[in-house]
């Protein structure tokens, strides 16, 4: 595992939505991925999703674009602590954080969030955010409530016209704040580990996954599956030393897996569309 990687994945910290949760692998798993799902069970965390503050949320996972956990928290508890309900050094409680971030000068807010990489971007994106979210909702609590009470697919839509905001951030979105199943967020873990299952095609984007991942987990294990395979790619399935080329004893998942891309005999790992290319 990096060094720049945290020792577990938690998609946002304590504060992340999640609480502890029962998980029951199935008798008789229904798909493969379901089966996968159950296996990463056996090895990691639960949790059930929903109930982080929808903009917060939002917040949270511009900060951890193109960028790790480790570095992304402190840099989003450092702009909770500027521009959140109780600011260090002020006794002024801040009721909303879109319309304290709104007001924010922006070089100051990415001297905020310096440590999270690309602090200019991510800063000008946030200050749009939170000033749509103000002129739209009339604040956070009206985008929170957007998030959790209209229909997904609409929620969906609207997050992915705003700069910014890709479909992972849509899905992490939906998934942590408004407690939608059937989400599978992809990230780079989840994008190359699905491929390299055989769980969704070698040279498949990341909106194919995702789709071939909705439609063969049960809605319920999806947020569950997204963390769980976070994990596994930290642990266990890395993009070039992954745990199989040391033997099949070294990876749990081992008899689950195609290993699409990796050659065992070499002992070398390519991403799997460029072993499909090879062919």
């Amino acid at each position: 595992m990096s060094d720049d990687e945290p020792a577990e994945n938690i998609s946002g910290g304590g504060a992340g939505g999640g609480s502890p949760a029962a998980f029951e692998a199935a008798a008789d798993p229904a798909t493969r991925g379901e089966a996968v799902v159950d296996a990463l069970g056996d090895l990691f965390w639960r949790k059930a999703y929903g109930g982080q503050d929808a903009f917060e949320c939002l917040v949270r996972t511009i900060l951890s674009q193109n960028t790790s956990d480790k570095a992304s928290q402190p840099a989003h508890d450092a702009l909770m602590a500027r521009y959140g309900p109780e600011r260090e050094g002020t006794t002024e409680r801040v009721d909303d954080l879109a319309a304290s971030l709104a007001n924010a000068a922006r070089d100051e807010l990415a001297e905020t969030i310096s440590g999270a990489g690309l602090y200019n971007m991510k800063s000008e994106r946030i200050l749009a955010l939170a000033e749509r979210v103000v002129e739209e909702y009339g604040g956070a609590d009206g985008f929170d409530a957007f998030v959790r009470e209209e229909d997904p697919r609409r929620v969906r839509e609207t997050l992915l016209e705003m700069n910014g905001v890709g479909p992972k951030t849509a899905d992490c979105v939906l998934l942590f704040a408004g407690g939608s199943g059937g989400v599978f967020p992809v990230d780079t873990h989840v994008h190359r580990i699905s491929r390299r299952m055989g769980l969704a095609p070698a040279d498949a984007d990341h909106e194919t996954v995702r789709e071939a991942l909705e439609a063969s987990v049960p809605p319920e294990k999806c947020g569950f599956g997204h963390t769980a395979m976070i994990q596994f790619g930290r642990e266990y399935c890395t993009a070039r030393e992954p745990a199989c080329l040391e033997g099949p004893e070294a990876c749990p998942l081992y008899d689950r897996c195609d290993r699409v891309g990796i050659d065992e005999l070499v002992g070398e790992a390519v991403d799997p569309s460029e072993a499909v290319a090879d062919e």
